[in-house]
């Protein structure tokens, strides 16, 4: 029997992301409000203590590796604390005396206790490390000492607890200069970093946990954060749950677009994933030579063969349908970029998918200014492959989605471990519950289908792409190793009536 599905919906988790400059003018703001910076680094000590405990408790030897900035600081007031709690712990310096910035250098006096500036330091797999070099805000990479002891850190068998981020990784973007700590545990404070969720950080903060410092959720109105974690929280207050008075024509009608009679597959995928959604009606429209194939596979989903142009523009005339999708198995020619067209001029609600962005490989001119065009919400479903085809951007993977969405007005959704949603505006969210099991063939066929079934229930394409994406890793979880394309669809109904049970304890709570 199936193991049952008990995934938690991380409902109360602050969603903002802040960048290295934002987290710092919300330290700022702190201690402009009459808090001292170095309470904040006591506050901030006594929680990875609290981690030191949960998760090390049977280290009873600890070594902190201290840099002379705040981070450093961090870790001499945890040395101090465990030190005090009866743990045997010594200090390691990444510099001289004298060399550390005023907050580090009084963190170091509280300390009070031998500091050693062992450059040949080796890592012992009976010890605890914890790293507290450099925090986000590091802009170059390991260098020195710092860089040496990181990469023996990655040669030793011991446990390692990062603070903020692990020494050498970039907070905003996630990306690895040069050599950097693996953590198995990282302690951050407030708010999430971008680089905390996005590869290859993910990977090299281990066990993220984050915690409260005492900084006012208010400090965020001055801040004003675009980027976000994609959970519930940042879209379940417009998710179009069903109610008992509808009807299905007030659920809306979705229409899917099916290629040749070879490549049918790929759209029904994308049809039945909306009719699970929840839009009250799907159509899949296909070729004449395809009906016999499409129709022995589908029952609840309606069938629309079309034949040539007119044929395709008349299913497009039915207003009813207000959300498309195209591309997923359509075909690559002239005759599909020609079938774009169409669709975006005529649909309130687009969802660009597979073939339906390839077939623009060399017309990546013409696919940027025919999206502008469009009569209403667009959503592209790009992974980097196709991405590549059609931006010349080659930033990290914040800065290339937010740069699609900038040059076409539409939101995209950039596919990968850490898919990332943008709009035009920005605004940008980074996906974490995705397995590694979605890494299957039709399994983004599925998802284009949810945006569209969402988007077709009234959801702004937005929400709509963020709420898709998370279920899409939501039913990948719930089903477990041994994953096809095909299973993803049936798990809705397990995803859905969870995030119903939770955001009714929520109400009533």
């Amino acid at each position: 029997m199936r193991k049952r599905y008990d995934g938690a919906l991380q409902m109360l988790e602050p969603v903002e992301l802040l960048t290295n400059s934002q987290m710092a003018l919300a330290d700022t703001s702190t201690i402009a409000s009459g808090i001292d910076e170095f309470d904040l680094v006591c506050s901030a000590a006594a929680r990875v203590v609290n981690c030191i405990r949960k998760r090390f408790a049977s280290h009873r030897q600890v070594v902190v590796l201290c840099g002379p900035g705040n981070n450093g600081a961090d870790g001499y007031v945890t040395a101090r604390l465990l030190r005090d709690a009866g743990i045997a712990v010594s200090v390691v310096s990444v510099v001289d005396a004298g060399k550390s910035g005023p907050v580090c250098t009084r963190a170091r006096t509280h300390w009070g206790g031998q500091v050693t500036q062992h450059q040949h330091w080796q890592p012992d797999a009976s010890t605890l490390v914890v790293d507290a070099m450099f925090g986000a805000g590091l802009s170059r990479a390991l260098s020195g000492d710092a860089a040496r002891w990181a990469e023996n850190l990655r040669g030793a068998n011991c446990p390692v607890l990062s603070i903020d981020v692990p020494s050498g990784l970039d907070g905003d973007t996630g990306v690895a200069e040069g050599v950097v700590v693996r953590a198995d545990v990282t302690v951050t404070f407030f708010r999430k970093k971008p680089g905390h969720l996005l590869y290859p950080g993910r990977a090299l903060c281990g066990e993220l946990m984050l915690e409260d410092i005492g900084i006012a959720a208010d400090v965020l109105t001055q801040i004003t954060p675009q980027y976000f974690e994609n959970t519930p929280r940042l879209w379940a207050h417009v998710w179009p749950a069903a109610h008992i008075e509808q009807h299905k024509y007030q659920r809306g009608h979705a229409l899917v677009f099916s290629g040749p009679i070879h490549a049918t597959g790929a759209a029904r995928l994308s049809a039945c994933a909306a009719l699970r959604a929840g839009a009250g009606l799907v159509t899949l429209a296909c070729p004449v030579d395809a009906l016999t194939v499409v129709a022995s596979h589908l029952t609840a989903v309606l069938i629309a063969p079309w034949a040539d142009r007119t044929d395709f523009d008349a299913i497009l005339d039915d207003t009813r349908k207000n959300a498309a999708v195209i591309g997923p198995g359509f075909g690559l020619d002239a005759d599909t970029r020609d079938r774009v067209a169409q669709v975006l001029q005529r649909a309130a609600s687009v969802v660009l998918d597979a073939d339906a962005l390839t077939t623009f490989e060399s017309h990546s001119t013409q696919f940027v200014e025919l999206l502008p065009q469009a009569a209403g919400q667009v959503v592209l479903t790009p992974h980097d492959g196709e991405y590549r085809r059609l931006f010349d951007c080659n930033g990290n993977r914040l800065e290339r989605a937010r740069y699609a969405a900038r040059q076409t007005g539409a939101i995209v959704v950039l596919k990968g471990p850490d898919t990332v949603i943008a709009e035009p505006s920005g605004r940008a969210a980074v996906n974490a519950n995705a397995p590694p099991t979605l890494a299957t063939a039709g399994s983004g066929d599925v998802l284009a289908g949810i945006i569209c079934g969402l988007m077709a229930q009234g959801m702004l394409a937005f929400e709509a792409a963020c709420c898709a994406v998370w279920m899409h890793g939501e039913c990948a979880n719930a089903f477990g190793d041994g994953l096809i394309a095909e299973d993803l669809a049936d798990q809705l109904p397990v995803v859905i009536t969870r995030l119903k049970r939770q955001l009714q304890v929520d109400a009533s709570s």
